[in-house]
This record gives C-alpha cells, sequence and structure tokens, in this order.
C-alpha cells in the first residue's frame, strides 16, 4: 500500500456508504482525503474524527449536479495540498421503477448525478492531471452496468454508460501517464436503496439488500487495490458481487 501514503484523493459522494468507506481506509494508509458532499455537516465531522487520528482532510460542500461545486471541489484540494492524484466519482441514486410508470423526474435525477456528475467530476480534474502527467480517476459503475434488469432500465443506462465514458477516458489519457479504473459493485451496504420513490420498488430493493449485502469496505479494499499497485500498472476495471449474489 506505499503508493497510497502521500496521494492527495478527491471523493465526491463522502458523506455516507461506498465514499464514507473509502475515505476511512485511504486516510488510515496515509492519503490526504478531500471530501465532497451535500451534507456538509456529515463530511466535515468525518474531516474532523479522520484529522483527530492524525490523517490530513479537507470538507468541502458538493452538489455534483452543479458543475460549479465540483470544479470547486478540485480546486480546493489543489490549493491546499498543491496537487490531485486520485479522483473518485462515488455519487449515486437509484430511484427503480418500470418505465411504464413514467418517473421522468427520477430519470431525470439519476442521469444528473450518475453521468453528469462523472462527467463534471473529469472536467474538473482532468486539466489539473495533464499538467502534472500524472493522475488516477476511478469512476463507480454497477453490476448494472454489465447487466440490464427489470424495472432498472434508466440506471442501467447510466451505469452502462459510466463504463462506456470511462473506456473512452483510458485510451484519451495515455499521452499524460493517466490511469483509470471502472469500479462495478454488487449489493453494498449503503444508503443507495433509500432513493427508490416508488414504494413497492423500496420494499422490494430494501429486502434483497438486507438479504445480501455486505459491507462498504468491499467497495473500500477494491479502490484501495486499485490505486496501491505501481504506476505502470493500470487497473481498469473491478467487477465484484457478494457471494451469494445471482444477479
Amino acid at each position: 500500500m506505499d503508493n497510497i501514503a502521500g496521494k492527495v484523493i478527491v471523493i465526491t459522494g463522502a458523506s455516507s456508504g461506498l465514499g464514507e468507506a473509502a475515505a476511512r481506509l485511504l486516510s488510515s494508509q496515509g492519503a490526504i482525503v478531500v471530501l465532497g458532499a451535500r451534507r456538509f455537516e456529515r463530511i466535515q465531522a468525518l474531516a474532523d474524527e479522520l484529522i483527530q487520528q492524525g490523517g490530513q482532510a479537507l470538507a468541502q460542500v458538493t452538489d455534483v449536479t452543479r458543475r460549479e461545486q465540483v470544479q470547486a471541489l478540485v480546486d480546493a484540494a489543489v490549493q491546499a495540498f498543491g496537487r490531485v492524484d486520485v479522483l473518485i466519482n462515488i455519487a449515486g441514486l437509484m430511484p427503480h421503477s418500470p418505465l411504464e410508470r413514467l418517473k421522468v423526474e427520477d430519470w431525470e435525477r439519476m442521469i444528473d448525478v450518475n453521468l453528469k456528475g462523472v462527467l463534471y467530476g473529469i472536467a474538473a480534474a482532468l486539466p489539473h492531471m495533464q499538467r502534472q502527467k500524472s493522475g488516477h480517476i476511478i469512476n463507480v459503475s454497477s453490476v448494472a452496468g454489465h447487466k440490464v434488469g427489470s424495472g432498472g432500465a434508466v440506471y442501467a443506462a447510466t451505469k452502462h454508460a459510466v463504463r462506456a465514458l470511462s473506456e473512452g477516458l483510458r485510451q484519451e489519457v495515455k499521452p499524460y501517464n493517466m490511469r483509470t479504473t471502472i469500479i462495478s459493485p454488487g449489493a453494498v451496504a449503503t444508503e443507495l436503496p433509500g432513493s427508490a420513490t416508488e414504494a413497492d420498488v423500496a420494499k422490494n430493493l430494501h429486502s434483497f439488500y438486507e438479504s445480501y449485502a455486505i459491507s462498504a469496505d468491499s467497495f473500500a479494499r477494491s479502490v484501495a487495490f486499485a490505486i496501491s499497485q505501481p504506476e505502470d500498472m493500470d487497473v481498469n476495471e473491478i467487477l465484484f458481487r457478494p457471494t451469494r449474489q445471482e444477479y
């Protein structure tokens, strides 16, 4: 894990779940973590805790649907610590519903957060990493980025798009000595099922996650694995599920 210590790592969606778990593990391994989320009190409390434990952390309120806030998050990292070594685009929503219910507002929210939020992160970090001639962008897809399930078509579409976008990015950043990773988790214990707006869908999602979900630490370990590899090794994609999960 020597390749983690001292790196400046920006994390969106850091107030809970995957983002919080990644921040805790990476900080424990010596990374400087810059935390972005809408719930500032949560990320500030996390930053304070990590600092008390001897780490370096900074919190910045960030709504990933607002490009200027994502830019401000990355710029804050560079201003405070001189560079940005890793960006982890985690923020996401999963309000599943059958298409026939025409939950258009939910569709738009997923596109804004799950896809445009990732694009805004890339737009903010890429110029800094190009100048540095180094950097690592980690985008979070899902098992749904590999398989489409009934009731999850729009969510799957956004997560397939994240994979396509990330592969295009991988090819384009070779001249800048940059690395890219897609991480596609299965059922992991987070607040994600709580974003469902249809009562019957939410009930089924919660039941599925209660039966199968594993700790968010599983995701954090995947992130740490990808970052910790030598700079000449580019871990492009990690797909993992709970051992018992069939889908």
